[in-house]
């Protein structure tokens, strides 16, 4: 992906979009439930805020090289 300012947003139905911030098109899109606006008591956007940066991190080590790729069944958590 070419080198450019990301944005995040929240969008009028609720949910919060990770775009360039020239372009309107979703990079990724979060969607969170009712109930877990409701567990995280209005802070849906910190979370969201910090999963994002967590996750444009990750893509940039992959870019790089610096994770390794395991072989066979992957387990998510």
């Amino acid at each position: 992906m070419p080198t450019s300012f990301l944005e995040i947003v929240e969008l009028p139905d609720g949910r919060i979009i990770l775009r360039r911030a020239e372009d309107e098109e979703a990079l990724v899109t979060l969607d969170f439930s009712s109930d877990a606006k409701a567990f995280l008591q209005g802070h849906h956007l910190e979370v969201a805020k910090a999963m994002l940066n967590v996750g444009v991190q990750m893509a940039g080590r992959l870019a790089e090289g610096e994770v390794d790729h395991e072989e066979g069944p992957r387990v998510l958590h």
